[in-house]
């Protein structure tokens, strides 16, 4: 510390040992105020102008602050929270953008893929509508740093045309990543419901979301064997399950020019006049199921597909010549039985429920003529898809209703049972494997579930042009990709199983591991933080704020202190917690 002035007060510490009664010496810290001043001699004395000890602590520091020539103002005029933006949420999933290369997988820099990859990383945020994302935009930190804020509907439109337009190789890029020759991909097909009357491709069809009577569109997706979202094609409501499959075909085929694959799709995409056409092809090789009707025909009584083959296992290769050059991997799972059977007793039970009002009408002579029984009855018989189980006596006086129990016997005798159908010989894919690759189809269901409900909000379609239809799929498809790396890197944090059990019986159900149990059960993870569900946990995310402060004259972006889950988002990725999203 330099000389201090003569003539200048200050405050110094002066420490000082006292013994007190217990004998016992203690150390004691006196704050005191001194002057120093010039003797008439020239020499420097002090003097001690008081005791600073009975001050509070605060006091004494602020006096002293003074004495140095410091100006002090109370902390409320200094300090200034200007605004405060969520922020983690966001800087969480741009960073997981980045390591996958998104904005350079949509194209060129430019204000268009600026506002595309907004509206991609805002439907794994936030969902809605592209007019309340713009709105959204401007309170939080994605919009200001990504510079979208303020953006206009005219521009945003403008982007999704750039996007549309980039489609074809957004996808090529993306199958190059993730699938290759010789090896496999998952194809399935869904549908959601169009606002209004305008859409170009809206069409009234098979409702894949129970919303008989609705205008609709039809997607089909396609991912790699874990899952991953690759491309995405969108069809009129009214499109075949295997005329989307062809397009799929010629998707893998001319625009990923991927000679040598395995298709995997269910028993209503792949049908035998797409086989075919898969085998005038040459190269592709497919994994379905049969029909049920196909099924009972293996299952005659000099078909190969005989119950003796379940009793020791749960799945046998069987061969007959309708399928030549091709494996019939025939699978019985008793709990699927069991649960066939279940319902199948539920819906004939309640079939003959809906008729017994009519029965008795009838009986009591309130309904007669077998033409109006015939018609009432016509009208109820068919509601739950029993018909083909009953038999009907229709007379002017009488309505009798019988089960057809030998119906009933053969098909409850094939409960259960699965045939699937592929050219991959044994060598390159043996049964067990071939049965898992199938029910890996069960990944495209779950990435139509984050499509449609989870996660990104897909329907309902608002748009009207074919273009802008495309576009808003092709974003939620993007999504998706975005979102199954984030659910499998913060598995950690949420409920999603890190560790599946392998499946030791292909057949059986799959079960969820123990770790997975024990957080269901808990709620926690093993250190005792709680766990979140994959939107909760944005949601979390979004409590971690910038802050701009300003602080006197100076001004300045602050971000919030994270809390151990914000911070471990962040690790699992392996990212640092960024100030700014450019």
């Amino acid at each position: 510390m330099g000389r201090r002035a003569t003539g200048s007060v200050h405050v110094v510490r002066v420490r000082s040992r006292h013994t007190v009664a217990s004998g016992e010496t203690r150390e004691y810290v006196s704050p005191l105020l001194r002057r120093s001043f010039r003797r008439p001699d020239g020499t420097v004395g002090k003097q001690t102008v008081g005791n600073l000890s009975l001050l509070p602590a605060e006091a004494v520091y602020a006096i002293e602050a003074v004495l140095t020539g410091k100006t002090l103002i109370e902390a409320d005029a200094a300090l200034s929270l200007e605004r405060s933006l969520p922020h983690g949420d966001a800087a969480l999933v741009c960073a997981a953008a980045g390591k996958l290369g998104l904005p350079g997988l949509l194209g060129p820099a430019c204000r268009e893929r600026d506002l595309a990859y907004a509206l991609i990383v805002s439907r794994v945020l936030r969902p809605k509508s592209k007019l309340s994302t713009l709105a959204w935009w401007d309170d939080t930190s994605l919009g200001v740093d990504l510079g979208v804020a303020g953006a206009g509907r005219d521009e945003v439109y403008a982007a999704m045309d750039w996007l549309g337009s980039r489609q074809d190789a957004i996808e090529a890029t993306l199958a190059g990543r993730h699938l290759r020759e010789g090896g496999m991909a998952l194809f399935d097909l869904s549908s959601s419901w169009v606002e209004g009357r305008c859409c170009e491709l809206a069409a009234r069809g098979y409702s894949r979301d129970g919303r008989k009577g609705t205008l609709q569109i039809e997607y089909g997706l396609l991912t790699d064997p874990e899952g991953r979202p690759v491309a995405i094609r969108v069809f009129p409501g009214n499109t075949a399950d295997p005329t989307a499959f062809s397009e799929a075909v010629q998707l893998v085929r001319e625009r990923f020019g991927l000679r040598e694959l395995t298709m995997v799709g269910d028993r209503g995409m792949i049908t035998s006049a797409r086989i075919e056409a898969l085998k005038d092809l040459g190269g592709l090789s497919w994994i379905t199921c049969l029909r049920a009707p196909a099924i009972a025909k293996l299952a005659a009584e000099d078909g190969p597909l005989q119950l003796s083959l379940f009793d020791q296992q749960d799945l046998a290769e069987i061969a007959h010549p309708d399928y030549p050059g091709e494996r019939l991997i025939a699978c019985r799972n008793p709990v699927l039985a069991a649960d066939r059977a279940r319902t199948r007793e539920e819906l004939l039970a309640a079939t003959e429920a809906l008729l017994a009002p009519l029965v008795t009408a009838v009986a009591d002579g309130r309904l007669a003529g077998a033409d109006q029984i015939g018609l009432k009855a016509g009208k109820l018989i068919n509601k739950l898809k029993m018909a083909k189980h009953f038999d009907v006596a229709i007379t002017d006086t009488s309505l009798t209703l019988t089960r057809r129990a030998d119906q009933i016997t053969a098909e409850a005798a094939l409960d259960g049972i699965y045939v699937l159908r592929t050219p991959v010989p044994a060598a390159q894919l043996d049964a067990p494997a071939t049965v898992i690759a199938y029910k890996n189809l069960a990944h495209v269901e779950r990435e139509f579930r984050s499509l449609k409900t989870d996660d990104l909000d897909l329907r309902p379609i608002h748009h009207y042009l074919a273009d802008r239809v495309r576009a808003h799929v092709l974003i939620c498809m993007l999504a998706a990709y975005l979102t199954w790396h984030l659910r499998h890197a913060l598995a950690e944090l949420t409920y999603t199983d890190e560790h599946p059990a392998t499946r030791e019986n292909p057949i059986a159900p799959a079960t969820r591991s123990h770790s997975a149990e024990r957080k269901a059960a808990r709620h926690t993870d093993d250190t005792g933080a709680p766990l979140h569900s994959f939107r909760g946990l944005l949601t979390h995310m979004a409590t971690l704020t910038r802050n701009t402060i300003t602080l006197s004259q100076a001004t300045f972006d602050k971000i919030a202190t994270p809390t151990p889950t914000q911070q471990r988002a962040f690790d699992l990725i392996n990212a640092p917690i960024p100030l700014s999203l450019k």
